[in-house]
């Protein structure tokens, strides 16, 4: 029976393979820098050019040998997608942050790559043309390395904004901000940014009050920002710049390609301010301001803005219980 099946689908399993081994094929290759393109993780040759071959190679292979069924241009491709993926895990040659990242945009990319080949192959009567267009699509990556980033490489300045609402007097916020003691692991809450791989806030210490002391933020997994006070209005706004000991974090905390002070992201500012609601409720914003530096800023913009909006609020929430517990014990 197994057999019967597998002979049965056997052009669609060395679609699948296929398409799996040339995604494979292009990670490895650009690792170990195989050849002078400049091809490599972070660029649109990899991320969105790739899934796209490899699910063109997927569908081209098995439509060409049996009629499928249109829903098939869609979902064999994901198939592809996902074992290149799981194969990127165990081997080690990508992290699960930038795997979660990637995912989405590939399964996209790859689905439009399945559609376009069977369309192709469906609705064209040359065969011989086929091949040729299936030659090019498979060099596509190749042919787009060489010349992206000089066209569409950049550097973006973004904000994230959070805020959440305290009972509790401001002379209490303050001081939980100013400094920040020893992060138990049960005060923090379940977020979706650790679960994919960022570090806990653990701790920040200030070395003097006013403009120009220094605070050393410090997160799990070796991670440090050094953050001089640039803002210093007590019971309204503290400012500072921030500078990640980029040269002590272990490459087992974070990929290198969402490593903080790296090329591709860095947070450079972060500010508390504090905003009177009510006699009893102070409102806590905290901001912060970071680089993205991407061939495709549009969509890591995204993942960005999202991670430190929700490593935030996981501090918020920290400052808000603290705050009220003390408040509530002084009362």
């Amino acid at each position: 029976m197994v057999k019967d099946l597998v002979r049965k689908n056997r052009w669609v399993l060395l679609g699948l393979g296929v398409g799996l081994v040339y995604g494979l094929a292009i990670r490895i290759a650009s690792r170990f820098h195989w050849w002078n393109s400049g091809l490599g993780v972070m660029a649109v040759a990899f991320l969105f050019a790739t899934p796209l071959v490899m699910g063109f190679i997927t569908v081209f292979i098995s439509e060409r040998q049996r009629r499928l069924p249109v829903w098939m241009w869609f979902v064999l491709p994901w198939l592809s997608m996902i074992g290149g993926t799981i194969g990127s895990l165990i081997t080690q040659l990508e992290g699960y942050i930038c795997i979660v990242m990637f995912l989405p945009i590939g399964m996209v990319c790859a689905t439009i790559g399945g559609v376009i080949a069977g369309l192709l192959v469906r609705f064209s009567r040359h065969k011989r043309s086929n091949e040729v267009i299936a030659g090019c699509v498979v060099f596509l990556p190749l042919l787009i390395s060489p010349w992206e980033q000089s066209v569409l490489y950049a550097k973006a300045i973004r904000n994230a904004n959070t805020f959440i609402d305290i009972q509790a007097p401001s002379s209490v916020i303050w001081k939980n901000i100013e400094r920040v003691s020893p992060i138990q692991a049960r005060e923090l809450p379940d977020s979706w940014s650790h679960r994919i791989g960022f570090p806990n806030p653990v701790e920040a210490t200030l070395s003097c009050e006013g403009v120009g002391g220094v605070r050393h933020a410090t997160f799990s997994g070796g991670v440090v920002f050094v953050e001089t006070i640039d803002v210093w209005q007590p019971l309204q706004r503290l400012g500072f710049n921030i500078r990640a000991q980029t040269d002590q974090i272990p490459e087992t905390t974070l990929d290198e390609h969402v490593r903080v002070g790296g090329p591709f992201f860095d947070v450079l500012h972060g500010e508390y301010r504090l905003e009177r609601i009510s006699d009893k409720t102070v409102r806590l914003h905290l901001s912060s301001q970071h680089r993205v530096s991407t061939d495709f800023n549009w969509y890591a913009e995204i993942w960005t803005e999202a991670i430190m909006a929700d490593l935030q609020n996981r501090i918020l929430r920290v400052i808000k219980a603290r705050c009220e517990r003390e408040a509530a014990a002084t009362s």
